[in-house]
């Protein structure tokens, strides 16, 4: 077995040093090392998508990544979204449409669509729809999810 590694992760705008196994991968880190329990386990294998958080704006599968990978890059949660009190648009939308039933992928699936919003601001339907069909809602709220997005683009 490896020695544990000492690396330093830039998690919603602070260092956190931790200790990592060098197979280690960022879900694990966040949620039994960091208590960022928002951060979903869905399948382990970056097909569901509940896991999804910003590796330097961009949506990654954290079940996917080693954690030893992104030292020095700008690592986002769902913590990270509420603001003194306010909820992101992203979320206050899936609020508003009622985007979630069961709750599960609903991290994941704010964090792609935050990351996809900042790059696509304008979105057209079948853009968000091909945005987020790498994450996987069981309980088929697509409809709901797809106008909470295009809602929190424009609004």
């Amino acid at each position: 077995m490896s020695e544990p590694w000492r690396i330093t992760l830039r998690v919603n705008g602070s260092p956190r040093d931790v200790e990592v196994a060098p197979t280690e991968t960022l879900l694990s880190v966040l949620r039994d090392r960091l208590d960022l329990t928002g951060t979903k386990y869905g399948c382990g294998e970056g097909q569901c998508g509940a896991c999804t958080v910003l590796v330097d704006g961009q949506p990654v599968k954290s079940c996917q990544v080693r954690a030893s990978v992104v030292q020095n890059k700008s690592i986002e949660t769902i913590e990270s979204l509420e603001k003194d009190g306010r909820l992101h648009p992203v979320q206050q939308a899936f609020v508003a449409h009622e985007a979630m039933q069961c709750g599960y992928c609903t991290p994941g699936m704010i964090m792609a669509a935050v990351g996809f919003l900042a790059a696509n601001p304008h979105p057209t339907d079948e853009a968000i729809a091909k945005a987020m069909e790498k994450n996987v809602c069981r309980c088929g709220t697509y409809p709901r999810i797809i106008a909470a997005i295009k809602d929190a683009a424009h609004g």
